[in-house]
């Protein structure tokens, strides 16, 4: 099953982010919803990373909150024209904000999997890289490439 069909809404914007905390700022703005302003949610993410960063490599991050009256999780993939520095061991330049219901538990851990997996083929990663058009980025989580994970 597609990543996108596990989510009310999985929204994509390409962007300039100068730093963590503007690409967290963008990234509510996407994930927000009459259930869940951009306030609540960009602080949901911010208290997350200050728990630890959410970069797992290969300039990738997957910064998580939750959010009380969410009945089901949304996702917003930023692909960044300049890397940005995420706490982690690299720049990241491609990110995957993801809002949960505040009762998730497992469904948020079994979501974080999906996405660990996704992202750790090269194939997907390359391919995100390789535009600039929000509506490729979308169909790209929809249907990932599959070259191989590396």
């Amino acid at each position: 099953m597609p990543l996108t069909d596990l989510m009310a809404a999985v929204n994509t914007q390409v962007l300039t982010a100068a730093d963590r905390d503007s690409t967290l700022q963008a990234a509510a703005l996407l994930l927000a919803c009459p259930q869940a302003n951009a306030t609540s949610i960009f602080d949901s993410l911010c208290q997350r990373e200050r728990l630890g960063s959410t970069a797992i490599g290969h300039g990738i991050a997957i910064p998580h909150g939750r959010a009380t009256r969410l009945d089901r999780p949304r996702g917003a993939l930023l692909r960044l024209l300049q890397p940005v520095d995420f706490g982690g061991s690299e720049p990241v330049d491609l990110v995957f904000a993801m809002a949960v219901p505040a009762h998730y538990t497992h469904q948020h851990l079994m979501l974080l999997s999906e996405l660990a997996e996704l992202f750790s083929d090269a194939g997907v990663r390359a391919a995100l890289r390789a535009t600039h058009d929000p509506g490729t980025l979308k169909q790209i989580l929809d249907s990932p490439p599959s070259h191989g994970a590396a």
